[in-house]
């Protein structure tokens, strides 16, 4: 996904609006009141809101009604999946019960097609969970352990997979003001903003240490330097606690985050929060009415046995590949050389440098039975 500048303008009065233009304004939602929060509190009500929160209204579509993920580009990614699925049951010794538990689950159709991929032997003995704080949708296979929170920690051996769920973690942004000072950024549901107080504490500390030192002021004749307001960031760090506690519901296995990101070597100067909306990238506004989404500082998440991999890397070492058929294919049986071409199309797409291909996946092995699964 393309990331659109966030950084904001400000008039005199001190507030300041995203200057992105929303093609379809939207009346609001009444999702978040009109006081000032920070961009955390506000996007979790937004989201996630009992009532009518973008993710858990009743009767909405689903991720799929508004952005089209890995998923649901092809059920080549469900397929690869369950390649991996069954590369962790292997070095598990093949387990009497093997989880799979999808964080982050829409509507279910990435464990309805690994379950679809799975041969008889394997899915006869799979525990699927889907952990999403929507309601269970109609007609899902009932083998399908359908719950709004984690498995207990430690309870659970197998794999646990996270498509594009730690981008829809909360997180605060910060900005600074005119004195280069961070401070937190404050908003209303109509996407209105205000800076609040210096960043301290723990979030203080976590952008020291993970987000890249901001650039440096500019000198200014009179030998002194001038600030360098407007620089913002995600605090990542509610998605660092969420993926440990997702981890921590492995006894054994491999949990792995997929996931839009970046790097503390290039961090955007400027964020990257943002909103989608009916396929359309949109002005982020917390009131009920669109995906509110920030890239993830997947190497922050990391565990000291992790591995950071982009989606390339890992849907090569599990056989996925653009590679087109051979031409004598089309003579030969020409039917089986259009599907193969088709499966090279989603595979491309899947596996393109510039797009989701470009994608962090974050590989951390429970135990030491699945460390190296996805080498080439």
């Amino acid at each position: 996904m393309e990331t659109l500048c966030g950084k904001c303008v400000g008039p005199g009065d001190g507030l300041h609006i995203n200057p992105w233009v929303d093609p379809v304004p939207r009346p609001y939602r009444g999702v978040v009141t009109n006081e000032w929060c920070g961009w955390r509190d506000a996007t979790e009500r937004a989201l996630y809101g009992a009532d009518d929160g973008f993710y858990t209204r009743s009767g909405g579509p689903g991720p799929a009604g508004h952005f089209r993920t890995s998923v649901h580009v092809s059920p080549l990614y469900a397929g690869a999946v369950a390649g991996l699925l069954r590369r962790v049951d292997g070095a598990l010794g093949h387990p009497a019960e093997l989880a799979l538990v999808d964080v982050g689950a829409g509507r279910g159709e990435l464990l309805t097609g690994v379950l679809a991929a799975l041969p008889d032997g394997v899915a006869a003995r799979l525990r699927p969970y889907a952990v999403e704080r929507a309601a269970r949708p109609e007609g899902l296979d009932p083998r399908i352990d359908w719950r709004d929170e984690l498995p207990a920690p430690g309870s659970v051996t197998g794999l646990l997979f996270a498509n594009e769920w730690l981008d829809n973690v909360p997180v605060d942004v910060v900005e600074t003001d005119g004195d280069g000072v961070a401070r937190r950024v404050l908003v209303r549901a109509d996407g209105t903003e205000r800076l609040g107080e210096p960043v301290d504490g723990a979030d203080a500390e976590w952008l020291r240490r993970w987000w890249s030192p901001l650039p440096a002021p500019s000198t200014t004749g009179t030998g002194r330097t001038a600030p360098s307001p407007g620089l913002r960031a995600e605090v990542g760090r509610p998605r660092d606690e969420a993926w440990a506690r997702a981890v921590r519901t492995l006894r054994a296995g491999l949990a792995v985050a997929a996931d839009y990101a970046h790097a503390r070597e290039d961090r955007p100067p400027f964020g990257t929060l943002t909103g989608f909306r009916d396929g359309r990238e949109v002005r982020p506004v917390p009131d009920g009415s669109c995906d509110i989404t920030a890239h993830v500082a997947l190497d922050a998440c990391a565990g000291p046995s992790a591995e950071l991999l982009t989606q390339r890397e890992a849907l090569h070492a599990l056989g996925v590949d653009g590679r087109r058929p051979p031409l004598s294919l089309a003579s030969t049986d020409p039917a089986a050389y259009v599907r193969a071409l088709g499966r090279a199309g989603a595979a491309a797409e899947l596996t393109d440098p510039a797009g989701l291909g470009g994608f962090g996946w974050l590989v951390e092995p429970v135990g030491g039975e699945c460390a190296g699964l996805l080498k080439p």
